[in-house]
């Protein structure tokens, strides 16, 4: 592999797909290497030792692996400020984004996760997220001041809270206010989204065909 190759490692309708429509938003070339989960090959010797988490998204870039959502996201952004989906170090908004980005990880997917596991939570004291309640209710709440994270700009921190929101409430894990339903539905309409979206479906229908033949039409797993 070139050390110079921008490679992303992807299955479709997975954490992953972010990062695609991160890249189509980014406008840059890069090369996919996609896994089919189907058939187990994100937990293959070739992909540990890319990864050993054996988890997507995974980035490679100059010959440096890049994992976790938000790490992804902000090394993309801020490595192709041209698309200006990054507020710059000075910028005084970098707080914010920063904030939010490193909000997902760390409160609401570990919220939503117990939840959706029937899981309690540990005591206040001892638990990155407090409680369920609070955490949904900051992004809720703070996602009625504007159409989006940092008000009228739209980021990379958009694109990852439009997805991941896209799939909780999918499937239920929260019930969307007017306003959060209006920003998912603001992100889902632009192209990249609806790129990645076909895409990653026909992917998925292929994917499920090559682990049995008899099933080409399986539904896409999550």
């Amino acid at each position: 592999m070139d050390q110079g190759d921008l490679v992303l490692y992807h299955a479709p309708n997975t954490r992953s797909a972010g990062a695609r429509i991160l890249l189509e938003e980014l406008g840059v070339p890069y090369r996919l290497h996609v896994l089919n989960m189907k058939a187990n090959e994100q937990r293959s010797p070739a992909f540990l030792a890319v990864n050993p988490m054996g988890k997507v998204p995974a980035l490679v870039h100059q010959g440096v692996l890049v994992t976790e959502q938000a790490a992804v996201y902000l090394y993309l952004a801020d490595m192709f400020p041209e698309a200006g989906l990054a507020p710059a170090v000075n910028d005084v908004m970098r707080g914010a984004y920063l904030r939010w980005m490193v909000f997902y990880g760390s409160c609401f997917e570990p919220a939503l996760i117990d939840r959706a596991m029937n899981r309690e939570p540990g005591p206040p004291s001892a638990t990155p997220y407090g409680d369920a309640e609070t955490t949904i209710a900051a992004i809720s709440n703070h996602l009625e001041k504007g159409p989006y994270i940092l008000g009228d700009r739209m980021t990379a921190a958009d694109i990852l809270w439009g997805t991941s929101l896209q799939w909780v409430t999918r499937f239920k894990l929260i019930t969307p206010t007017p306003a959060v339903q209006a920003y998912i539905d603001r992100m889902a309409a632009r192209p990249s989204f609806a790129k990645i979206r076909e895409e990653d479906a026909a992917l998925s229908a292929q994917h499920a065909s090559e682990v049995d033949p008899q099933n080409g039409a399986a539904p896409a797993s999550s």
